[in-house]
């Protein structure tokens, strides 16, 4: 007895038997935020890089100047040191706060959970993580009250506990500014690079760390041997994230110094607004703003690469 089972499917089928989506679908999904790069970054980006060609004043028509911003830029001192500041910055907000957010997250994963519990764990995330949610004019400002030279909290305490000869003037000594908001920047961006570790550790097979405590091996040997090559992905993002927001950092050098005293604090994004707005040379500024944008490119492809050769090591 033979049975002959007839299927019939509306369009087109795959090997399966299933109906194929087409492909074009897809790219309706994209194009919202395809359209939205483009307005946001591309477009905008461009017609700054064109701008930097020209020697304009904001107001009237542009005139060309080909490369003569570049070659004043490379001459310029004042950008050379405003560079040299976001190197500073770079170690507040990527180096310093991803070495120390290692520690704490791991110390809340693998020894505070533990002895105290989740809860106490999340408080203190939160704790870490709150300057994260605090707009920086916020943070700022409170942090040149805390720094004032005359009643600063800061100050006040340092009196109280008999270190009167510790008082300075944080952000109006030029020596010391650069510093202080570097502590501000330490404060600010901790609790990132902590979040993320953390959530990278929650996929470490707990069964690493109990056979290395039952094999004698103490904290920071467990730190080094397993939370550390475990989250070196972690590692990767925070850092490179971190580091770009470094190199444009902005609001909290506006609310706390102004690029001062003296130039102390300047960074190339606020070099880039003061040259733009107050000393209205747009075409200068715009190629102060330029350079800066290549160099954010580079850094963020030079440390995608370094994560997918880390990655592709770890898998073979």
């Amino acid at each position: 007895m033979t049975v002959t089972v007839e299927r019939r499917v509306t369009g087109k089928q795959t090997h399966a038997g299933h109906p194929r989506r087409p492909r074009d679908s897809y790219a309706l999904f994209l194009l919202p935020g395809v359209l939205a790069f483009l307005t946001v970054i591309i477009v905008p980006f461009l017609m700054n890089t064109g701008v930097s060609f020209t020697d304009w004043q904001g107001v009237g028509s542009p005139q060309w100047s080909g490369l003569a911003n570049y070659r004043e830029l490379l001459d310029d001192s004042e950008f050379w040191a405003s560079f040299r500041h976001s190197l500073f910055m770079v170690v507040a907000m990527a180096a310093v706060p991803t070495a120390v957010g290692l520690v704490l997250a791991a110390a809340l994963f693998d020894y505070v959970g533990k002895h105290f519990g989740s809860k106490t764990v999340a408080v203190l995330r939160a704790c870490f993580y709150l300057p994260q949610v605090l707009p920086i004019a916020v943070a700022g400002i409170v942090w040149s009250w805390i720094l004032a030279p005359d009643s600063g909290s800061l100050n006040e305490v340092l009196k109280a506990i008999g270190l009167s000869s510790w008082q300075q003037d944080w952000l109006g000594d030029p020596d010391i500014a650069l510093y202080s908001v570097m502590g501000v920047m330490v404060w600010v961006q901790l609790g990132f690079p902590l979040v993320i570790f953390m959530a990278g550790l929650q996929r470490v097979d707990p069964q690493l760390y109990e056979a290395a405590e039952l094999d004698g091996a103490g904290w920071w040997r467990r730190f080094w041997h397993i939370t550390l090559p475990q989250i070196r992905p972690e590692i990767y993002v925070v850092l490179t994230w971190c580091t770009i927001a470094a190199l444009k950092v902005f609001g909290a050098v506006y609310v706390l110094t102004k690029g001062g005293p003296g130039g102390a604090t300047n960074v190339p994004s606020y070099f880039s607004f003061t040259t733009f707005f107050e000393k209205t040379q747009v075409g200068y500024g715009a190629a102060i703003s330029t350079v800066l944008t290549v160099m954010i490119l580079l850094l963020s492809l030079i440390g995608l690469k370094l994560q997918t050769r880390a990655e592709e090591r770890e898998g073979s």
